[in-house]
């Protein structure tokens, strides 16, 4: 039995995900050192361009490797600009699921990219990975987030009370909160309907989308 993601490519009308190389660093670099990332995920705060040469030569390509998850760079389609990142992890190989994250770029947020990216990655996991369920775990206050698990077809499942620490702005400095996780599953019937749901909606850009 297969227990390794493939080291492949995904295109949608917008955009690329692909695996990381290193001519990424500088745009990994300051997507990451980014004020909302810093509020609610755990990336090292400031994320450096060493940070993110080791993410890419070191840290993805062993969590591939290991069978642990997969790392993508979301790049439009167009410009080859990165525009966020799509990571998958915890992998269960005998239940086949995995947990699957998902960051965008200040400067394209609003542009719907993460739903876009999301619905591709899912997609491509039940259709050619035989997959059978997908996890996302978002902050309790992170709207955007939740929107984009929304828009793509998961079901909201509970609640992990006090489960996530998310990180918090004050007057001396960032500081660590604790909050409840939501937790998602999208799960291969999940996705029929899907596009149709998109397009009475007005397509991927309705929601202002960042991580």
């Amino acid at each position: 039995m297969t227990t390794t993601f493939p080291d492949i490519s995904i295109s949608t009308e917008r955009l690329v995900l692909r695996p990381f190389d290193e001519d990424d660093v500088p745009a990994l670099a300051e997507m990451m050192d980014d004020e909302q990332v810093m509020a609610w995920t755990d990336v090292p705060q400031p994320f450096t361009e060493d940070g993110a040469r080791t993410w890419i030569t070191e840290y993805a390509p062993g969590e591939r490797t290991g069978g642990r998850g997969l790392d993508l760079a979301v790049t439009e389609f167009l410009t080859q600009r990165l525009v966020g990142v799509i990571q998958l992890a915890k992998t269960n190989w005998h239940v086949r699921s995995t947990e699957l994250q998902y960051v965008i770029a200040p400067w394209a947020r609003g542009e719907g990219y993460a739903s876009e990216a999301a619905l591709a990655t899912a997609r491509w996991l039940f259709r050619d990975q035989k997959f059978e369920r997908i996890e996302l775990r978002t902050a309790a206050d992170n709207t955007a987030s939740q929107q984009v698990a929304q828009k793509i077809g998961c079901i909201s499942e509970g609640v992990l009370r006090n489960a996530c620490i998310a990180r918090t702005r004050t007057e001396a400095g960032w500081a660590e909160i604790r909050t409840d996780f939501i937790v998602w599953s999208l799960l291969p019937e999940d996705l029929e309907g899907v596009s149709e749901a998109l397009a009475d909606s007005g397509g991927f850009t309705s929601y202002s989308n960042w991580n």
